[in-house]
């Protein structure tokens, strides 16, 4: 759950993990400083000694990877001490909710949840639910005391998280950690509030959606969801990176994260009668319960007249996905295998970007064609040019299109707060280059003009998408799309409550609906008014959804609508008016105590209104359980399997396993503020180049002493995969980690650099595995094994 970047000043104590904020996100840590300048402590959780860390009241080391283990204690510490939010957690969460007598958990069975098939190698969840009374809904127990109670099922999987074992697995020293628990713990008091900031640290991992579990576990204990300076704040590594996936970039959804079809859905009714959660409960809202207005809005704004109820409003137009993979990975690992004759590469350079970058650049020399489209030549445009590649062996056709940078286009940006701000065109693009909507609509233009006359199905489809844009797109005429019209009258939406599953209302993207209505365009409001207090600033452009600045915030108050924290008010019920005061509520019902038969839980995205402590819904286990990366220097101390039991492996991993007794050093990636991913903007001009001229390793004083090297040395990193040169950093920002009475070494990588541009250096993801989490395909940049050697 993200609240807004300038809410981290409301904060009482700031927990930064697996992000180096100061650097990487610096209008953040703006305000992380604004905190810290009104009493905040700042923690910062990192295996190296970052500028972050060097700003914090504490730093914990620890090594990359255990972050659930270090957050598994921090849980285990909250709830042995009594310091959990007893009322929050009792009303607004399901820690009372009765789960079947039958689940068992890894303390019962050494590393597993219940119904763990090894063959299949994944679980089946039968026995992850509740137990529920006559009317289907969930037996509760308010003591908390019920043996299967979410509650005491939570304490019992985390007391094995005791400070030696955790210590033992993160190397965190004992002192340090127990510091850092006594004090984010204390932000359970009421009228206090903490945050935690992650990135790509945290989710770059086969365990990082379980990595996020756990923060979201702690921050439900603690009471600090939904209140100001609380909640999880996610630090993209893309300035639209929350707009992308809004705008359904990721292959199993679609627009304001709408479930996409699957082959089975024969029909829209079947799709929805899959994807629309159910319940009986009436206190939950069940907000998706509304996924037929959303999606049959979506289908009229995609095909228009074309969308009829005859015919299902166009679903069966949409592409089926037929249950396969279709993430990162398992594309090059299919384009490897010849099943992929054709990439359009848009913004992307995966010989730089991609984990096993080696075997990325084969895959790209197996195809018959690849679009690039980019700003300048990147190392995937250009990927036959690479040292070591006979370009006389490779058939595949490339293309270069020149694209538009973000200054040379008009349109909106969606920062990790959720605030959509218009940006203008400062100046036009050089020569031949194109804004991305430019190429597109020129595609689409081309497309139905070839298939205009064809028949079949394929020629159907794109005959009946509506397609109202020329050459030269309106931004606003497709911002207005996105928001949606009444189609009987033709005016701009106001607000997705209004959308309607008839076919009289479209919207292309649900929850921008309210973006760009008849009083305007929303999102170029720049007005500084703040009658919060506290920074929400309503008319500073437009937040989804509905412009709600605080997700959830119906929890920030208690049962009678008071504000938990009087002087940080998210919002506040005024009983005489029957309304909240303050930010956009996450629905108008009275509080709890107030009205009991009208009111509705707090978290309406949950099928059953409250925060999930036991999370069902994961692949890998309704608590964060630790598992060791899939390449460890030791064995796993909480159980014997060491590692997540269903993390997504390809062949071409399982025979590159690196070995701790020929790859004993743990190695992570990162990024530096002088160069931007994969370097291709940035290595293309001087000045930066200047600032931060080569690539590099950083490495402690103990291991140079060991291997024999000097600051300024040629060093080479070798692992299963591959090897790297850069120059070494000797320093004292790493320090080795004593893990189980063994001494453990990392070193640390940045992954700017490849062989185009006016700035060259090797590959970092060389080295890293074509291995991904259990529920996201993500892949393990952060965690993997390692050896080096002076050059």
């Amino acid at each position: 759950m993200t609240n807004h970047w300038i809410d981290i000043k409301n904060s009482d104590c700031i927990l930064i993990i697996g992000s180096n904020a100061a650097e990487n996100h610096p209008i953040s840590f703006k305000w992380v400083t604004k905190a810290m300048e009104e009493g905040a402590k700042l923690i910062v959780v990192d295996p190296r000694f970052t500028r972050s860390a060097s700003q914090a009241d504490i730093y914990a080391m620890l090594r990359s990877g255990t972050d659930i283990a270090f957050i598994g204690g921090m849980i285990n510490y909250v709830l042995q001490n009594n310091l959990y939010h007893k009322e929050y957690i009792t009303e607004y969460t399901n820690a009372s909710f009765l789960v079947d007598s039958n689940f068992k958990g890894p303390r019962d069975l050494d590393g597993l949840f219940a119904g763990y098939d090894s063959k299949a190698r994944r679980y089946d969840k039968t026995t992850w639910k509740y137990q529920n009374n006559m009317d289907g809904i969930p037996i509760k127990d308010k003591s908390l005391k019920n043996p299967n109670s979410v509650f005491q099922l939570l304490k019992s999987h985390y007391s094995s998280y005791d400070l030696d074992t955790v210590c033992k697995i993160t190397g965190t020293p004992k002192d340090i950690y127990l510091k850092v628990c006594k004090t984010y713990a204390a932000t359970g008091k009421i009228g206090k509030s903490g945050t935690i900031l992650y990135a790509m640290g945290a989710t770059q991992h086969t365990n990082g959606t379980q990595n996020i579990r756990s923060y979201s576990i702690l921050q439900l204990l603690l009471g600090n969801m939904g209140i100001a300076g609380g909640g999880i704040n996610a630090l993209r590594g893309e300035n639209n990176v929350q707009g992308s996936t809004d705008q359904g970039l990721l292959f199993h959804l679609l627009t304001g994260y709408l479930k996409s079809p699957i082959s089975k859905d024969v029909s829209l009714a079947k799709y929805l009668e899959r994807v629309t959660p159910s319940t009986k409960d009436p206190l939950s809202a069940n907000w998706w319960s509304n996924t037929p207005k959303y999606v049959v809005s979506l289908l009229k704004a995609w095909y228009g007249d074309a969308a009829t109820k005859e015919n299902d409003f166009g679903f069966n137009y949409l592409p089926k996905n037929s249950g396969g993979n279709y993430s990162h990975i398992a594309l090059f690992e299919a384009m490897y295998a010849e099943k992929i004759k054709g990439l359009m590469c848009w913004g992307q350079n995966p010989v730089v970007g991609g984990p096993n970058s080696n075997m990325e650049q084969k895959a790209l020399q197996k195809l018959d064609w690849l679009v690039a489209i980019d700003l300048f030549e990147t190392e995937t445009s250009i990927f036959w040019k690479a040292p070591g590649v006979n370009s006389q062996s490779i058939k595949t056709e490339v293309f270069l299109l020149p694209a538009a940078s973000s200054v040379e286009k008009e349109g909106t940006a969606s920062n990790s707060g959720r605030w959509v701000q218009w940006r203008y065109k400062a100046v036009d693009p050089p020569g031949n280059a194109k804004s991305d909507a430019e190429i597109i609509s020129r595609i689409m233009l081309k497309l139905k003009d070839m298939y205009s006359n064809g028949t079949g199905s394929a020629a159907e489809i794109i005959r009946k998408i509506t397609w109202p844009y020329g050459e030269h797109p309106d931004m606003d005429q497709v911002a207005k799309e996105i928001n949606g019209y009444d189609l009987s009258t033709g005016k701009l939406m106001s607000t997705f409550a209004q959308l309607k599953d008839d076919g009289s209302t479209s919207s292309g993207t649900w929850i921008y609906c309210g973006s760009y209505t008849e009083d305007g365009k929303m999102t170029a409001r720049r007005e500084l008014d703040d009658p919060s207090g506290i920074g929400l600033y309503p008319k500073w452009s437009w937040s989804w959804p509905l412009n709600r600045r605080i997700i959830y915030n119906r929890a920030s108050v208690d049962l009678n609508g008071k504000p938990w924290d009087s002087k940080h008010a998210v919002i506040i019920w005024d009983q005489s008016n029957k309304k909240w005061v303050g930010d956009v509520p996450d629905g108008g019902w009275p509080p709890i105590a107030i009205d009991r038969e009208k009111t509705k839980l707090p978290f309406i995205m949950q099928s059953d209104g409250v925060g999930h402590l036991f999370g069902p819904g994961l692949t890998d286990g309704p608590f964060a359980e630790f598992y060791e990366p899939w390449e460890s220097p030791v064995k796993n101390l909480m159980s014997e399997n060491q590692n997540n039991p269903i993390i997504i492996l390809w062949k071409s991993e399982m025979d590159h396993q690196g070995s701790p007794d020929q790859y004993p050093i743990v190695a992570t990636t990162y990024r530096v503020t002088e160069h931007w991913q994969t370097g291709g903007m940035t290595r293309n001009l001087t000045w930066l180049n200047e600032l931060m001229p080569e690539m590099f390793i950083e490495l402690s004083e103990e291991l140079a002493i060991e291997k024999k090297i000097r600051g300024g040395d040629k060093v080479i990193i070798e692992s299963a995969r591959g090897t790297v040169e850069g120059v070494a950093i000797v320093t004292k920002r790493f320090q080795p980690f004593k893990i189980n009475e063994k001494i453990v070494h990392q070193i640390g990588l940045p992954w700017h650099w490849g062989f185009a541009g006016l700035s060259k250096g090797h590959i970092a993801n060389r080295l890293t595995p074509h291995v991904g989490d259990a529920n996201t395909t993500i892949p393990e940049y952060k965690a993997f094994l390692c050896n080096l050697r002076k050059a």
